[in-house]
């Protein structure tokens, strides 16, 4: 039997409740219809979108929680803070949006904009009109870049005159977007990853989201796939609990995790893929979250705040996060990745290091409390978010190719929306809709449902 397109989506608005596997509950099933591989954004919107067409999928995920690169802590402080992923975007058509609301969580826009301190004291208007306007020119140079047919770094096409501002520029541009330095992001696909309008917060945090959304679907925690034997007939995911046959599997796994040999093929991954992946390793970015009780830097709830910096030993920081008394001081590329690999100790001197140099001694003496997240260090994870080596954008799409009966997952593949919770999860949806047709349990109806994507797109003037 098959489902038609819309019929599915109808379906996929109300999902019968299913047993949920943990780690110490049920056996691990011996087949489905179709495997996932993560129970991240990516992997739980495809298992929901399976379900939905009335197929049998079951997740299985390496870690101990759902979420990936969503999880929010509500242990280590006295209020919940998200370590990965903070923000979705493009409310008009992202349904993430529409699925928080239905799970009765709260979302409300992000922060707009931020302050802009130079040394001690904040920068006046003139001088904020300045940066704002180097970044302009930075952007327009980056698009411009973009329309040729080499694809080059985006170092290499910065104006000359972005002066003072040239540090906060190139911050703002490649770590704190990214997680790489601009001299490792590709033009192309830096400026195909303009489009992103309107950030939403979820009050109750993004690990929060995906982990409710996850709640029906049929997940095995603290169960890696150690072996995927693949083929155009079926699959076998091999793990320590056991081996799950079944007709189809979608792979959600980081590049970074993808090229490790964490998880072995037989056969092989096509060379095509691992060079397609390579050109889209993860960059760095992480939290240093710091307690500050009473206010001490004498920010608004919320407010995000970059330095007027010279050189990339520099952050952003978030602070009073939803009104608590969290601030997290964001740390990326290069600088990022050297620190992360110190450890939390050393993250956490940096993090009192830079607010002492913005807001003085009596700032870093108030904190009573840190955490760090170290994703790099993640053996189930290496990374922050998927960035575009020069020349490597078309990977994307090259990631998005059938292997045999296998489909590939993630914010990686999504050629608009990498780096985001909102890619990752249209890209699950994506990847279930190709293995649910390769099963031949979905067929296409003429008036097809567009995703947010390619909303956007047919929005546009032509």
């Amino acid at each position: 039997m098959t489902i038609t397109r819309r019929g599915f989506l109808s379906a996929s608005a109300a999902l019968a409740a299913v047993p949920v596997l943990r780690a110490t509950a049920a056996p691990l099933p011996r087949e489905a219809d179709i495997v996932v591989i993560g129970a991240g954004a990516a992997g739980i919107a495809a298992a929901r979108r399976i379900m939905a067409a009335g197929r049998k999928v079951v997740v299985v995920e390496a870690a101990g929680e759902i979420g990936g690169r969503c999880i929010t802590d509500s242990r280590t402080f006295d209020v919940p803070f998200d370590r990965g992923a903070r923000w979705m975007h493009n409310p008009e058509t992202n349904p993430m949006i529409r699925l928080a609301r239905s799970a009765g969580l709260d979302v409300l826009p992000a922060p707009s904009g931020q302050k802009m301190r130079i040394g001690r004291r904040n920068a006046r208007a003139g001088e904020t009109e300045e940066f704002l306007a180097a970044l302009v020119r930075a952007n327009r140079a980056i698009d411009e870049a973009a329309r040729g047919k080499l694809d080059t770094s985006c170092a290499s096409v910065l104006p000359k005159d972005l002066g003072d501002w040239a540090g906060a520029t190139e911050f703002m541009l490649g770590a704190g977007f990214a997680g790489k330095d601009l001299k490792e992001l590709s033009a192309i696909d830096k400026a195909r990853a303009q489009d992103r309008t309107g950030a939403i917060a979820c009050r109750q945090g993004l690990g929060t989201l995906i982990a409710k959304l996850g709640e029906q679907a049929p997940v095995a925690l603290a169960t890696p796939a150690s072996r995927i034997v693949w083929s155009n007939r079926d699959v076998a995911v091999e793990t320590l609990s056991g081996k799950i046959v079944a007709r189809a599997a979608i792979v959600t796994v980081s590049t970074n995790v993808l090229m490790s040999g964490a998880i072995k093929f037989a056969p092989d991954i096509p060379k095509r893929t691992l060079d397609a992946a390579s050109k889209l390793s993860l960059g760095s970015y992480d939290h240093i979250v710091l307690q500050l009780p009473r206010n001490p830097l004498g920010l608004a709830r919320d407010d995000i705040l970059i330095e007027q910096s010279s050189s990339t030993r520099t952050a952003l920081i978030y602070a009073n996060i939803g009104g608590s008394s969290l601030c997290s001081i964001d740390v990326g590329g290069s600088f990022g990745r050297d620190l992360s690999e110190q450890g939390e100790k050393a993250m956490a001197a940096f993090a009192k290091e830079w607010i002492t140099k913005l807001f003085g001694s009596e700032a870093a003496a108030a904190v009573q409390k840190t955490s760090a997240t170290r994703w790099n260090a993640s053996p189930y994870v290496m990374g922050a978010m998927s960035a575009s080596s020069p020349g490597g954008q078309l990977s994307r799409k090259i990631l998005t190719e059938p292997i045999g009966n296998m489909f590939l997952a993630g914010e990686a593949t999504h050629e608009t929306l990498w780096g985001t919770v909102d890619g990752a999860w249209e890209s699950g949806e994506r990847a279930a809709d190709s293995a649910l047709r390769k099963i031949g349990a979905l067929k296409d109806e003429p008036a097809d449902v567009p995703t947010q994507s390619t909303k956007k797109r047919r929005a546009r003037p032509q």
